[in-house]
């Protein structure tokens, strides 16, 4: 399974878009401030939402059509599955 995932620093806060064939471990990594630059620099730790796909091609897609999309649709998708912006990540993860 491959997975495309959004990461805030807090409610309506900077957003991170990624995707990832390893979500556990790719948490883990943005967690421990290993994952890349922005992410540590900004606080981006708090998984906000989550899609799965069978298809790294999918995920790709995926991934970077949400990049396009204006801020306030990517706040409005995160808000529709998510409206108090918890952080989904429970473990052991999927």
């Amino acid at each position: 399974m491959f997975y495309v995932y959004i990461l805030a620093s807090q409610k309506r806060g900077t957003l991170y878009i990624g995707v990832t064939g390893d979500i556990a471990r790719r948490l883990t990594q943005h967690r421990a401030g290993k994952a890349g630059s922005f992410t540590t620099r900004y606080g981006v730790m708090r998984l906000v939402h989550l899609e799965q796909f069978g298809t790294a091609l999918e995920a790709i897609r995926r991934e970077k059509s949400l990049k396009k999309w204006p801020r306030q649709w990517k706040i409005d998708l995160i808000e529709k599955g998510n409206p108090t912006w918890s952080d989904l990540a429970r473990w052991p993860l999927p």
